[in-house]
């Protein structure tokens, strides 16, 4: 499962849910908040923009904001929202693609890094997102904590969302830390729609561990972009890093 081929024009098109899932104001609004403080006067760069679900809004802020996409058909679904000129788009992977100037800030939202599919890669991505930042700059991750405690020994696979017309599940190989989650959708018919995208996890101290290979320190670490307290029961984090002033 190429990424390139997950995320094809179909994938595009389905993405997309105005006013709910990830793109629910309750979802969006604190997301776009925390990454327009971070940002402050300067320049913002998202690492896999994809629709421009957080990209189009965090732009309305008056954040100049560039992303880079390996999806073509994901770009063009931005570009029914924003041209170019308002929201400038390298084509290319996260982990190696170089956009033009410097940021204040760079952001990876909604679990993305993991679609990065080996260790190596993902610290390559922490190394790109530095050489981007000014000094000082940030560099947030937002990402799943891999629940692994609900494995009993000889099972593989947890429901983590079960609602009317919908059953998410992940299906894990923990020797080498990858996990496919699988989306199935359905109505009254006897057909069901599925959505399966590899991932490869990463526990909190792996991920600041790349972080300081790349020279960064863990800034803060919250549960979600409200800045509620991260703690042993907590499904995912916002974590900031940050290259030190003067670096």
């Amino acid at each position: 499962m190429q990424q390139e081929k997950i995320w094809d024009a179909d994938a595009a098109r389905r993405y997309d849910t105005p006013g709910s899932g990830m793109f629910a104001p309750e979802v969006l609004e604190p997301t776009v908040d925390r990454l327009a403080r971070l940002a402050g006067d300067g320049a913002a760069l998202e690492f896999a923009v994809g629709t421009g679900r957080v990209a189009v809004p965090l732009a309305g802020r008056g954040v100049s904001v560039t992303g880079i996409e390996l999806s073509l058909p994901m770009v063009g679904q931005l570009r029914t929202k924003a041209d170019e000129a308002a929201i400038p788009v390298i084509i290319g992977d996260m982990a190696t693609t170089v956009a033009p100037g410097k940021y204040t800030l760079v952001y990876l939202v909604y679990n993305t890094i993991s679609n990065l599919l080996t260790q190596d890669e993902q610290v390559q991505c922490f190394r790109n997102a530095a050489r981007h930042l000014v000094s000082g700059g940030r560099f947030v991750i937002e990402l799943w904590v891999p629940e692994l405690r609900k494995l009993p020994p000889g099972q593989t696979a947890t429901v983590w969302e079960s609602e009317p017309g919908y059953i998410g599940l992940d299906t894990y190989d923990v020797l080498r830390q990858h996990v496919v989650s699988h989306h199935f959708r359905f109505d009254e018919s006897e057909q069901a729609r599925l959505f399966r995208s590899p991932h490869r996890y990463i526990w909190p101290a792996e991920l600041d561990l790349m972080a300081q290979l790349a020279g960064f320190d863990l800034e803060t670490r919250h549960a979600d972009w409200d800045g509620a307290a991260f703690t042993a029961e907590s499904r995912s984090h916002v974590s900031v890093y940050r290259i030190p002033p003067g670096q």
